[in-house]
């Protein structure tokens, strides 16, 4: 994007001359991309970091924009695809962004960032798929949890319990999925787990009696899935049917009524992981609940329901860009990089710690592992002792 021919080059700088306001300098807006789910499978995501982005935004040109300037957000829908959004970072360039924030579908942003290391932009992802940050790449910065960190604490959990043996089923087509079965599966012998039995399915799978079957015959004690989606909505409609008496363990994927409504009843009991925003009246009061308070109180506001994982993402994304800006005192890409390296900062996904070699910057005390319970996510008793500390 900012690797422009020659000529193009001198006539930005003969237009910086005349008083242009591009995000690079000048007294006018500051641009953000966003690439975002808003049609596809994943526009149910997309929708929610879009309202949340929308809020923040809002809130930081109301109390005065950054470094004297507003803010302003370039749309472009991926379609949930991953070559749609290769599209639309390229589309990008003609906006002159400081930043962009990324696609909540893993497979969309890991088709993208290729892109983002030739271009040199900063780019926030709200998808949590760990290939994003391992290896590090300069400009690419993680806001959810990734997988693996949630694969960490469901195994804490599960350990804490007295879980010695789990199943494991996973969606193969999907990067976010993979990653956290990865995690699992390479960690579980580093807390006494063994998994006996190992299931596969596809994002287009709406009938799982075999993946019930094989779990009832290999003795585990507890089923984790890692899912996006419609099929998780199915898997655990048929659960609940299924006769199998152990836990049923869902991830931060699930972690919004986008999946409690369409599950109903069925949903009652099952555990699942989530960012603490979600439980946010259960932790004690200070910075941190008064972080997620603040997002809660402004998405209810506008929108008349509590906001679900995707959206504390993104109103995350757009802390955490802001204050890099301001800590940089510049909208130079390299600058809100180097930045965002040594920013530190409590927002209602946690306290952030990014570092040159940490670009995912969030640890496993800021997932919590919840129960529904009367279609609301409550704090397990072992999470509620785990979170009674996190007052910021």
């Amino acid at each position: 994007m900012r690797r422009l021919l020659p000529v193009l080059s001198a006539f930005l700088l003969l237009s910086a001359a005349c008083g242009d306001d591009s995000s690079a300098g000048g007294d006018g807006p500051i641009r953000v991309g966003q690439i975002v789910s808003l049609t596809g499978n994943y526009s149910p995501l997309g929708s929610e970091n879009k309202k949340s982005v929308e809020l923040a935004v809002d809130k930081v040109n109301r109390e005065g924009g950054v470094l004297g300037r507003q803010l302003e957000v370039v749309v472009k829908d991926d379609k949930s695809q991953p070559d749609q959004s290769v599209l639309a970072f390229n589309g990008l360039g003609d906006d002159d962004v400081a930043a962009v924030i990324g696609s909540p579908f893993s497979n969309s942003a890991l088709a993208t960032i290729p892109l983002v290391d030739r271009e040199e932009i900063p780019y926030l992802s709200l998808t949590p798929a760990d290939e994003q940050v391992e290896p590090v790449h300069p400009y690419v910065f993680v806001v959810p949890a990734t997988s693996g960190t949630y694969a960490e604490r469901i195994l804490q959990y599960l350990k804490a319990t007295g879980v010695s043996t789990v199943a494991v089923a996973h969606d193969t087509r999907s990067s976010y999925a993979v990653a956290g079965y990865e995690g699992m599966r390479d960690d579980a012998s580093r807390f006494g787990i063994d998994i006996v039995a190992d299931e596969e399915f596809q994002t287009d799978a709406t009938e799982f009696g075999s993946v019930f079957g094989h779990v009832r015959g290999s003795k585990a004690q507890a089923l984790v899935v890692w899912a996006t989606g419609a099929p998780a909505v199915a898997l655990t409609k048929q659960y609940a049917s299924a006769g199998l008496d152990i836990p049923l363990v869902l991830t931060g994927a699930q972690a919004s009524k986008l999946f409690l409504e369409p599950v109903g009843a069925a949903a009652e009991g099952v555990i699942v992981a989530s960012s603490i925003g979600v439980v946010g009246p259960e932790l004690p009061s200070g910075k941190q609940k008064a972080s997620i308070d603040e997002l809660t109180t402004a998405f209810s506001d506008e929108h008349g329901y509590p906001p679900p994982q995707f959206a504390q993402d993104g109103w995350s994304a757009v802390q955490l860009l802001v204050a890099a800006i301001e800590k940089a005192g510049s909208t130079e890409p390299a600058a809100i990089r180097d930045a965002l390296e040594g920013l530190r900062l409590v927002t209602p996904n946690g306290e952030y710690a990014y570092a040159k070699d940490d670009h995912a910057g969030l640890g496993p005390q800021f997932i919590s592992v919840n129960t529904v319970t009367q279609g609301a996510f409550r704090p397990t008793e072992w999470a509620g002792t785990q979170l009674a500390g996190l007052a910021g």
